[in-house]
């Protein structure tokens, strides 16, 4: 039966044009990778301030895997929690104004453990309908009374608020699939009326907006507003894992009841020591900010000449939707063809097939301006 059924979800893929498969990409650059041979110019990672291959963060880790060896070599509450844990934890919470952190190996370890650690089965939950798959999973986790409203909707948002009641509603800082950035200061002076907690999932924004203090930052709001703050480390900060922040009383619930952070092997802490050197070179990077900006805008005003529809958002993340999964999977073939690796995005990971361009203070002029002469050869053959 489950032979069978594996058969059957394999042929349905390949029907709708839906097979994925991971292949590996070597990176000898900090935007130039090689796939199967072919030299690549990367427009489909997280890196947006380059700082992945900088470098001082390469030689502070190195230095820390030296001193702290490879792994923690047990769970955080047994023998796993290293000092390096701790300052990385103070030193996050205190540049981003919480009490305190927790980290985690990665955003979706993150998300998942916030949800089921906090929330209690049957609590309403309400969450932004593109919300990352870790908060709806993680509700499901907690058995929470899941409602999402609208994308974006305001006035949706309001009107499930209201009738709903939520303990908990959930959004993203920067939109992972869409790039677009959520009203933030509207949905916390409505969870603030409503008496319900807002948690932003700001992997996308952290590190690149506001001084890279985030989304909650550039919308003018505090942890009070915002009581419940996710980070992750492994798209502007050019490393791997993620931290959930909060007041103290939520952090240590979490310890004493979140199964995916109490059941884990620690992160190791060479990974956090070089960390505390990632974030002083993120509130140092004002530079490297401003240049990826300036990326951006360029593309934005080059396509917008060539009559391509992008998506509204103004960071990193930019949005070319296309009529159909064929058309995504040829595009995205014809670019790699010219020398580009662009992300190709279809259901379920976004709602319609897209190209997903991203963007890096890494990337030079010239190598926007070969994205935008690539895709107008795309749009003239269409």
């Amino acid at each position: 039966m489950l032979r069978h059924h594996l058969q059957q979800c394999r042929k349905q893929r390949r029907e709708a044009a839906l097979e994925r498969r991971a292949v590996p990409c070597e990176q000898p650059q900090a935007v130039v990778l090689v796939q199967q041979g072919r030299r690549l110019l990367n427009f489909a990672g997280n890196d947006y301030l380059g700082l992945r291959q900088h470098p001082q963060l390469k030689a502070a880790l190195a230095r820390a895997v030296a001193e702290k060896g490879a792994g923690s070599g047990s769970a955080h509450l047994i023998s796993g929690h290293d000092p390096a844990h701790a300052r990385l934890e103070a030193t996050l919470a205190e540049w981003l104004g919480y009490e305190t952190a927790l980290l985690f190996p990665s955003g979706y370890q993150a998300n998942l453990a916030l949800m089921a650690g906090l929330l209690p089965r049957k609590a309403p939950v309400l969450l932004d309908k593109l919300a990352h798959a870790s908060l709806i999973d993680g509700a499901r986790l907690a058995g929470a009374r899941l409602r999402r409203f609208r994308h974006n909707d305001v006035n949706h948002a309001r009107h499930c608020l209201e009738r709903q009641q939520p303990w908990l509603l959930s959004t993203e800082g920067v939109f992972s699939m869409d790039g677009d950035t959520a009203p933030l200061q509207v949905l916390a002076a409505l969870c603030g009326r409503e008496a319900c907690w807002l948690h932003v999932d700001d992997a996308h924004g952290f590190g690149v907006r506001a001084e890279g203090r985030g989304s909650v930052a550039a919308a003018g709001l505090t942890a009070r507003q915002v009581p419940l703050l996710t980070i992750t480390f492994g798209k502007a900060m050019g490393m791997s894992g993620a931290a959930i922040l909060g007041e103290r009383a939520v952090i240590e619930h979490l310890q004493n009841h979140a199964r995916p952070w109490i059941y884990s092997t620690a992160t190791p802490p060479a990974w956090a020591q070089a960390g505390l050197q990632a974030v002083v070179m993120l509130q140092q990077a004002d530079e490297a900010r401003a240049r990826l900006q300036a990326h951006v805008e360029r593309f934005r005003q080059g396509a917008e000449s060539l009559g391509l529809k992008l998506l509204p958002g103004q960071g990193p993340i930019q949005i070319l939707p296309l009529a159909s999964n064929e058309q995504a999977l040829r595009w995205g073939a014809q670019l790699r063809q010219q020398g580009l690796m662009v992300g190709v995005i279809r259901p379920p990971t976004s709602p319609t097939p897209r190209l997903r361009l991203t963007f890096s203070a890494a990337h030079a002029d010239v190598h926007v301006q070969q994205l935008l002469q690539a895709l107008a050869q795309l749009r003239e053959a269409a």
